[in-house]
């Protein structure tokens, strides 16, 4: 049949082959970077001197603090301002499982973070009746509820709080190893042994959260976080998604709080229910190097290291320079610091959108009747 357009047949006949794309080549260089990175970083403790083994902890957990609490927000549109009511769980969890109990640490931190999320499923009940600056609220009302509660519990301590045995902490699973093997001494040996844990947990965590963000999961969550309304009208289970979330990110930061308590050895409920060093330095980090990217909150956490060891000294001057760098922040580049750097270098380093690429292909070139 002949009309104005040019006659279809098998010859000329083009269709276009498509394919889904999120992987970039920046993003595969970065991921041979980041395993060498991780391998060095799993090294530290045989090379650098205990305090930088110490510093390096603490970025450590503080990124898998603000990657958890970034999923939350950045992703899940949940915006908790009581994170710290897991922080103190897991923690005082921890404490529980080896003065009362008599386990060994180790095996202590994973079950702490177990029952901080267990701890989470009846706070979801009712901070999820919530919406907005009310869900905010509503978490940061749980969490001091939490600390009270906590504060009564005479057998840890009570409102002063309480130790670790020191015989549980010299003699928890691996230290006698490193002690024989590469002869540390057993403070250093548990402070390393924390270190890798916390290693782990970051890496874990990050990889775990790349992984629900390149799935059909991930979409569900984009789509919950920017519209709940049409999210459900398409057949989203925003309820669930947010539950599942809220769950894990509760785990995660329940594991977080037992290793940083186990590496001070001392807890009090003022100090593991701090709203000031679980939630709101966390907020800090995420805002600054920019919520909804996982990239923002590594870049972030060295950020706010760097500028808590060269003003911390100022007091009440370091919290107001801190808050003023974010409102600056948010006014300014409201996709933080990675989002400057993105705009301008079209980096993604972690890249979870997703790239419809195609191109015309004639039959004859994919085998059809003249191959």
């Amino acid at each position: 049949m002949t009309t104005g357009f040019e006659t279809m047949t098998p010859e000329n006949h083009a269709a276009a082959d498509w394919k889904i794309e999120t992987r970039t080549r920046i993003a595969r260089i970065f991921g041979i970077v980041a395993l060498a990175a991780v391998i060095a970083l799993a090294a530290a403790p045989f090379i650098v001197s205990r305090g930088v083994a110490q510093d390096l902890f603490y970025i450590l957990t503080m990124l898998t603090l603000a990657q958890s609490w970034n999923l939350l927000a950045g992703y899940a549109g949940l915006i908790s301002v009581g994170q710290q009511l897991f922080v103190g769980c897991g923690a005082y969890a921890l404490f529980g499982l080896v003065i009362l109990l008599g386990l060994d640490p180790i095996l202590a931190v994973p079950l702490a973070g177990l029952l901080a999320m267990l701890i989470a499923v009846p706070t979801a009940f009712f901070a999820f009746r919530l919406y907005g600056p009310y869900f905010a609220i509503g978490t940061w009302v749980i969490a001091e509820v939490g600390r009270l509660l906590l504060a009564q519990w005479k057998t840890l301590g009570g409102g002063t709080g309480t130790s670790l045995p020191r015989d549980a902490v010299r003699d928890m699973f691996g230290i006698s190893a490193l002690v024989d093997w590469f002869g540390m001494r057993p403070p250093a040996a548990a402070d390393a042994l924390a270190y890798w844990l916390a290693l782990a947990s970051a890496a874990l965590t990050i990889s775990v959260i790349y992984k629900l963000l390149r799935s059909k999961h991930g979409l569900g969550l984009a789509a919950v976080r920017d519209n709940e309304t049409a999210a459900r009208a398409l057949g989203v289970d925003a309820r669930r998604l947010k539950t599942l979330v809220y769950l894990f990110v509760a785990f995660v930061t329940g594991i977080v709080g037992a290793l940083i308590y186990l590496q001070k050895a001392r807890i009090s409920p003022d100090a593991a229910f701090s709203l000031t060093d679980w939630t709101a330095y966390v907020i800090f980090i995420v805002v600054i190097g920019g919520i909804g990217t996982i990239e923002g909150p590594i870049l972030g956490v060295l950020v706010f290291f760097v500028l808590q060891n060269a003003f911390s000294s100022y007091g009440s001057w370091y919290l107001l320079a801190l808050g003023t760098l974010a409102i600056i922040t948010m006014l300014f580049a409201p996709r933080g610091l990675w989002g400057l750097i993105s705009d301008r270098t079209g980096w993604e380093l972690f890249p979870v959108r997703r790239i419809l690429r195609g191109e015309t292909v004639r039959q004859d070139d994919k085998g059809g009747p003249n191959g």
